[in-house]
């Protein structure tokens, strides 16, 4: 696949594998970006963009303009690190204790500024305007949202945007796109549950909230099964139950922290309000009281139709058939590009880490890492995009 790399970005790649493992030996977590974001906007000022820092908190956005044309164009890539002690053991493995680039943001945030450095060339022309998104905080706080809020498209106007994603058990280099709605919404909740503590010894003298919490988790599990209709995708996990300090004490609360993923907005809604409920009666059937919460809210990642078409024909076009994966299935993961996509039309597309050996460990784990070899393919699809769009 590197053979159809443009040959001024592989030329480049030595210089831009030195700049990723630079970033995944020096993991930032979510919105502590700043050494990280400060390099993004040194490369990008130093090759001509005017540079923008601060949206976000530690977000960077750079932009060009060539021509007189007033097409836009958006690409982003992310930032982050994740607190996970990193086991590779490579020379370039995390020097930060907690911290690692689990997830190939470091490769991401690299793809971007080896396809800033041609896009700035004279060697690249197209006629319009370019803005680079830089994004902090995509596994934790929402960093996507943080800069829509912010002003993102206010201040930098974008006719489509487009942003990658590797993935390990994908063929290296190798491109799929899926129109429609493509990833999960993801929503944590949380819900306490407040009884009447007292000695083990005596549990009727007590509202015992670890028996509602249990009779809760249980109930959660019908909601999946018995409220969503058959075909239709949703997860409700149960992944944290905390309560009591001994075993001869009752305690006065429980908490348990939930996963909420759907396919479907619809589906979201319907899942969180079955929540709500059976909180709310289940409990109070053990004399006990609730309260939910619902944080870290990311939406269904939905591609647009004809940005999707645009860049999938685009792929097919540079990399031919070899290099485009005939289908590829929605995901269960969420991703907060999703925000960016609610209010601009664009696509969110996967380039292949490896399927076996060298990039096939997934993310999150922590003997992860990503596939410098992809870096050039990356690079070459989002420049054409720009290319292509501002033609």
């Amino acid at each position: 696949m590197s053979d159809f790399a443009i040959p001024e970005i592989k030329a480049a790649e030595d210089e831009m594998i030195a700049i990723r493992r630079h970033l995944h030996a020096n993991p930032e977590l979510s919105l502590e970006e700043f050494n990280t974001s400060a390099l993004v906007a040194d490369k990008l000022a130093g090759w001509g963009y005017a540079v923008t820092r601060g949206l976000g908190k530690t977000g960077v956005v750079g932009t060009l303009t060539k021509g007189d044309s007033a097409r836009t164009i958006g690409l982003r890539a992310d930032m982050d690190a994740l607190p996970i002690v990193e086991t590779t053991g490579l020379p370039w493995a995390s020097r930060t204790a907690g911290k690692m680039h689990a997830c190939g943001h470091d490769g991401h945030t690299t793809i971007l500024l080896a396809a800033a450095k041609y896009i700035a060339s004279d060697a690249c022309r197209f006629n319009g305007t370019v803005h680079l998104i830089f994004q902090p905080a995509e596994e934790a706080f929402g960093g996507a949202d943080l800069m829509v809020k912010e002003g993102l498209f206010t201040r930098f106007p974008c006719d489509r945007i487009f942003g990658l994603h590797n993935m390990p058990g994908l063929p290296a280099g190798r491109l799929g796109f899926y129109a429609g709605n493509f990833m999960a919404s993801a929503d944590t909740v949380k819900i306490t549950i407040t009884g009447y503590g007292g000695h083990g010894a005596h549990p009727e003298r007590t509202i015992d909230p670890i028996v509602a919490g249990a009779a809760l988790v249980m109930g959660l599990q019908s909601i999946v099964s018995r409220n969503v209709p058959p075909g239709e995708t949703a997860v409700v996990s149960v992944g944290t139950f905390h309560a009591g300090i001994a075993s001869n004490v009752i305690p006065e609360s429980v908490e348990m922290e939930l996963s909420v993923r759907a396919m479907k907005p619809e589906i979201r809604d319907l899942l969180i309000r079955r929540i709500h409920e059976l909180a709310d009666l289940t409990v109070k059937s053990y004399g006990a009281t609730s309260q939910v919460e619902v944080y870290d809210s990311y939406p269904v990642l939905t591609n647009s139709e004809a940005e999707t078409d645009f860049a999938r024909e685009l792929a097919l076009e540079v990399f031919g058939r070899d290099g485009v994966l005939e289908t590829i299935s929605p995901m269960n993961a969420s991703e907060d590009f999703a925000f960016m996509l609610r209010e601009r039309p664009g696509c969110y597309f996967l380039l292949g880490n490896g399927e076996a050996g060298k990039g096939s460990c997934m993310v999150h784990n922590p003997g992860y890492d990503f596939n410098d070899d992809i870096i050039s393919i990356g690079a070459t699809l989002f420049v054409r995009l720009v290319e292509k769009h501002c033609c």
